[in-house]
């Protein structure tokens, strides 16, 4: 067991700073990474951008925990392996992130990140599958219509998660 949520939950509010709507954006309105509508998932009712703009790192802490973390099953993953899963998931989705290091592991590609892949994460090298996972986030994001629009930003943020993913496994 790792204790890395609270600086992995740092990390990624370093890379989702605040508020933006960008018309280019599918996700809308987002704050802290958080977008309208998953805000409005995890509190069960409809919110206003107004909502959106309040948002503090103390709102969204319990919502990164249980809807990313806690899935990618986070405090159990390799240290470095766990930051950039949990990095890929929230700026991509869960499931995607969790086949793609499933891939990288060469373990059943569901979706979910249970025993086998755990086992397998524990048994690779950890700086070796983080940079994988990136380079394999990099190519999907690279096929995205928007790269165009936020492909700089990404390519930065994904550069900045494998050098970190690397510290960390090291």
């Amino acid at each position: 067991m790792n204790d890395n949520w609270e600086q992995c939950f740092a990390l990624v509010l370093k890379n989702e700073s605040g508020f933006v709507n960008n018309p280019a954006d599918p996700g809308g309105a987002t704050n802290l990474g958080c977008t309208k509508a998953t805000w409005e998932e995890f509190v069960g009712h409809e919110v206003s951008i107004d909502d959106i703009k309040a948002l503090t790192p103390n709102d969204v802490m319990p919502l990164y925990k249980e809807k990313y973390w806690d899935r990618i099953n986070g405090d159990v993953l390799p240290s470095g392996i766990d930051y950039a899963v949990f990095d890929f998931a929230i700026n991509s989705g869960l499931t995607r992130a969790a086949k793609t290091l499933q891939s990288v592991l060469g373990v059943d590609e569901d979706g979910e990140i249970g025993p086998a892949s755990i086992d397998a994460a524990r048994k690779a090298n950890a700086g070796q599958v983080a940079s994988l996972v990136c380079e394999k986030r990099l190519a999907f994001l690279q096929n995205l219509s928007t790269w165009g629009t936020f492909g700089k930003g990404w390519g930065r943020r994904v550069a900045e998660v494998e050098q970190t993913s690397l510290s960390m496994a090291a």
